[in-house]
């Protein structure tokens, strides 16, 4: 059963800025910024200010149909482009990673370190930038009054039977700056998503299982030439 209102928090954005505690990282970059595919690293380290050691391979990704852009408005240059709602574009930045969610029961998800959310038939992430609970999964029938008019009905998406929210957009939220950024299942190589960054399932369900919410585990995506420009300033490896 879920909760009234499953949790504004289970999409709550953290600062743009890393946590100078992170101790997990995946680095997701691409050729530029209207490319749909790229790779995707993970790192830990064991402290602060110990050196990032590369953990696994690279995994193929796709990220938006359009490519990447700002969600962080400190970082870009003049010209770069910018998140907002239908864009097709997936966000450029470093985020904060929150909740796990699928389509399987708790209980077979054990191996999962992070907070995990079972999908519902009427579980919905909102993308009506008009509504309240714009940038939120929500329990409809729990809701005191439906006032959105689009949203993703989660369950009935085959890619949403794994995924992790990435922290966009919601602390505060700004209407029309996008909205339902996932990791999630890809539907084949080369098949860009809506705004998400989306990988094959065994890696995916690999990342989601190394993911440790008390490592403070950070999502940076940039194209690759603002990787190199922003390295040793965000203090990349």
């Amino acid at each position: 059963m879920l909760a009234p209102l499953l949790l504004v928090a289970a999409l709550a954005l953290g600062r743009a800025s890393p946590p100078p505690a992170a101790r997990q990282l995946l680095v997701v970059t691409t050729p530029g910024w209207d490319s749909v595919s790229g790779t995707l690293r993970r790192y830990e380290r064991s402290g602060a200010g110990a050196p990032w050691r590369t953990v696994g391979a690279p995994v193929p990704i796709v990220v938006g149909q359009s490519g990447l852009a700002w969600g962080d408005d400190a970082s870009g240059r003049r010209g770069d482009p910018r998140k907002h709602e239908g864009d097709g574009r997936a966000p450029a930045g470093r985020f904060t990673l929150g909740t796990a969610f699928g389509f399987a029961p708790r209980g077979e998800m054990d191996r999962v370190r992070l907070p995990y959310l079972q999908l519902a038939d009427d579980t919905e992430c909102v993308d009506d930038s008009a509504s309240v609970h714009y940038n939120t999964l929500i329990d409809r029938g729990a809701a005191r009054r439906v006032d959105w008019a689009s949203s993703e009905r989660m369950r009935t998406i085959d890619l949403y039977r794994l995924g992790v929210v990435v922290r966009y957009n919601a602390d505060p939220v700004r209407r029309g700056r996008g909205s339902c950024i996932f990791l999630h299942i890809w539907r084949t190589a080369g098949s860009p998503t809506a705004g998400c960054t989306a990988m094959p399932a065994d890696d995916l369900e690999t990342v989601v299982q190394w993911l440790d919410p008390s490592r403070r585990p950070l999502l940076v995506q940039l194209p690759a030439s603002e990787y190199a420009r922003l390295r040793r300033a965000w203090r990349l490896p």
